[in-house]
């Protein structure tokens, strides 16, 4: 015999659908974590470490005269200005969650956000 669907069956759908949507995006939310700080390197070398709490200024200059401006403010980094040629790295916006970076390949500098909870790995290497 076949059992017709009741409005408080409907009702209670709905509830458990919201609550799982709800929880699905609080987690995701929870997970990507706020930097703490910003990590320069050049060539692979750190140059200069700063945190993301402070607004400032800051401007790179490598040893070819390559020249950047890094910009810290609301607890978030980008690169305001840059000389070179493609200028990515102005394009890329601002980071400021764990792990995230921008970098400037005709510079040889990078860019990344450290501190704060880590997520999941995307990509487990071996």
């Amino acid at each position: 015999m076949r059992e017709k669907i009741k409005r408080n069956d409907v009702y209670l759908f709905l509830v458990i659908a919201f609550a799982a949507f709800f929880l699905f995006f609080w987690r995701s939310c929870a997970a990507s974590g706020r930097g703490t700080a910003a990590v320069v390197s050049r060539n692979g070398e750190t140059i200069g470490s700063y945190p993301l709490h402070t607004d400032g200024r800051i401007v790179l200059t490598g040893d070819g005269g390559g020249r950047n401006v890094l910009v810290i403010r609301d607890g978030e980094a980008y690169m305001e200005e840059a000389d070179c040629p493609d200028k990515l790295c102005v394009k890329q916006g601002p980071v400021g969650k764990n792990g995230e970076s921008i970098i400037c390949l005709p510079h040889k500098l990078a860019v990344q956000i450290i501190g704060g909870e880590t997520g999941e790995a995307d990509v487990l290497a071996r």
